[in-house]
């Protein structure tokens, strides 16, 4: 197996720092390509730093990954070397439960394989992500990219893009509704751009007023302060759909009175801590609390599909992969608008440990 190189934690308290990770030379269905940019995700972020407490280590982040093919397998006819290609939060899943059988990976009962820190069924030992030169994936695990589209700002679609895109889609927002989206970070301004391309009327709720400008710019019709309880007021009652993009502990009943009757709050967002919910806030109003992770393969190539369509990708800050420790401290203080993505031509000039 090859080593290539490659930016890791080795502890929980450890910066990321150059290393080199082995890759399985290429199966028959696989194909190897070589990493241009990668997305970082606040999960790269909890991972590393284990605060999930499930981090395997040496911890290579990344599943916002894009590239181009350099090998191809023999029995490959998905992609072939020279193709654009990418790759999000799975690798790979049990193939023969419903959920896949549906094309539903994302729900595997056996547990989905994760880009990193998941049991790698070829090496047995676990997996390693983005921040590296090179990845060998199953062609069924990765996704086709509309040459028209800005690389860079394709690699967060992989999830962020594909977090907000799903519930969108899965409860059929479009023309005639009134969506809210709560939060513009990395997630919240996807589902702004999504939810406008859909035909929706959008509105943002934000506590930061210095967001309003980018929220308009991004494709909201109206910004709330959810910090004013009379702009609060004046919107009560008046939704069809709410996506929550807001990982911080936040109060859930400030929002759930917003929703029309038959209304859906979902969460894409995961505080830490579990969130205090009235019930009459739901059942007053026959209003639906709901969550959703990652889609499945089949909708995230859709997703990249209808942003080739419609020109959208993520709004990001290129940097090089010798800032990303510094990337990560920003991320903690909000500091990004709105994803960082690694250029990972930086990582040719590391000498890996």
């Amino acid at each position: 197996m090859p080593d290539v190189r490659a930016y890791s934690a080795v502890s929980s308290t450890s910066p990321l720092a150059p290393a080199s990770v082995s890759r399985r030379e290429p199966t028959p269905s696989d194909i190897e390509i070589e990493i241009l940019y990668c997305g970082v995700c606040h999960s790269d972020l909890h991972q590393a730093r284990n605060e999930w407490h499930n981090s395997l280590y040496p911890c290579v982040p990344g599943h916002e990954i894009v590239g181009r093919v350099t090998k191809a397998g023999s029995g490959v006819t998905k992609f072939k070397k020279g193709d654009l290609a990418a790759v999000g939060c799975m690798v790979d899943s049990c193939g023969a439960c419903p959920e896949c059988q549906e094309h539903l990976e994302q729900f595997c009962q056996q547990g989905a394989t994760w880009t990193y820190n998941g049991a790698d069924k070829h090496t047995g030992g676990h997996t390693f992500g983005g921040y590296s030169e090179k990845i060998v994936v199953d062609q069924n695990f990765a996704l086709r990219v509309p040459a028209n589209l800005d690389l860079a700002g394709v690699a967060p679609l992989l999830c962020a893009g594909i977090t907000t895109y799903s519930p969108l889609r899965h409860w059929n927002v479009g023309k005639g509704q009134k969506v809210g989206i709560v939060g513009l970070g990395g997630l919240g301004h996807m589902a702004v751009k999504f939810a406008n391309a859909f035909g929706a009327h959008v509105v943002l709720f934000t506590t930061s007023p210095n967001k309003k400008a980018d929220a308009l710019r991004l494709g909201a019709h109206e910004v709330v302060l959810s910090r004013n309880p009379e702009e609060m007021a004046a919107h009560a009652g008046s939704f069809d759909f709410i996506l929550d993009a807001v990982s911080a502990e936040h109060d859930l009943n400030a929002y759930l009175p917003m929703l029309k009757r038959d209304g859906t709050l979902t969460l894409v967002g995961a505080p830490e801590k579990p969130l205090p919910i009235a019930s009459f806030n739901l059942i007053l109003g026959r209003r639906r609390l709901s969550g959703s992770p990652i889609g499945s393969i089949q909708e995230t190539q859709e997703m990249l599909d209808f942003c080739g369509e419609h020109g959208i990708t993520s709004d990001i800050e290129l940097i090089p992969i010798q800032k990303v420790n510094e990337a990560y401290d920003r991320l903690l203080k909000q500091d990004v608008r709105y994803r960082f993505v690694i250029d990972m031509a930086s990582l040719k000039k590391e000498t890996a440990a």
